[in-house]
């Protein structure tokens, strides 16, 4: 069962938490302040960061960027509110998805095997799967794709992308020049099956485009069709 990272300030709440993930199995580490979860985070090697935005000292967003700054780990955000500004800033500063509290258990649990499949990255420290044969590198323009070792980079350099990234990425990639709305992507590359939230959508286009663009606001890469959605390409 995937390690667990808790990073919640409101014990209620993260008693809650804790107990319904110990009762499904998962392997809880909690943590009440920012801090003290980044002093946690290295030796307990979590497959996933459960991550509360409103945090004394230093707040979600901060351990958010400072987390993404080290590791790509899966991190979903816990929020009081799911219309407000602090969900836009949470997707910016890295988040892979966000969950509005108070959350039951199945809902946690649902969701956070949700990003685990979607991301589908080694867990820290773990090899990947060995493949039957080298398959080949993907180059458009300067950006160069291994599906097979999740590995981008653009001018010969590795860029670290997070798992939502990386995931929309290489959706997108795999039929360039096709154009999804932002619906399809949830359904697709976030495994949102309802009406879900195009923020999630934009604002990891936004992040993934700072990555891998030499101009995020003209793109060469990850490319808007008004209207409508987003394209790989054409190059």
């Amino acid at each position: 069962m995937p390690r667990v990272l808790l990073i919640e300030d409101d014990a209620a709440v993260r008693d809650g938490v804790t107990l319904a993930l110990r009762r499904r199995g998962h392997e809880v580490a909690a943590a009440a302040s920012g801090e003290e979860g980044l002093d946690v985070l290295p030796g307990f090697r979590p497959d996933i960061v459960l991550l509360d935005l409103m945090l004394p000292g230093k707040d979600g967003f901060e351990v958010c960027r400072l987390i993404r700054a080290e590791r790509q780990l899966p991190i979903i955000m816990l929020t009081a509110r799911g219309d407000d500004l602090d969900v836009v800033l949470g997707l910016e500063a890295g988040a892979d998805d966000y969950i509005v509290k108070p959350a039951r258990g199945e809902v946690l649990e649902a969701r956070i095997r949700a990003v685990l499949r979607r991301t589908a990255l080694p867990a820290e420290g773990t090899p990947a799967a060995a493949e039957p044969g080298p398959a080949p590198v993907e180059t458009y323009g300067e950006l160069a794709i291994d599906r097979a070792g999740l590995v981008v980079g653009k001018g010969g350099q590795d860029l670290a992308l997070a798992p939502s990234e990386m995931k929309l990425l290489l959706f997108l990639s795999a039929t360039p020049g096709q154009v999804f709305s932002r619906q399809q992507l949830l359904e697709q590359v976030w495994e949102h099956s309802y009406h879900g939230d195009a923020r999630l959508v934009d604002a990891c286009v936004m992040r993934l485009r700072t990555k891998i663009e030499d101009t995020p606001r003209s793109p060469r890469y990850v490319q808007t069709v008004r209207g409508f959605g987003y394209r790989f390409g054409p190059l």
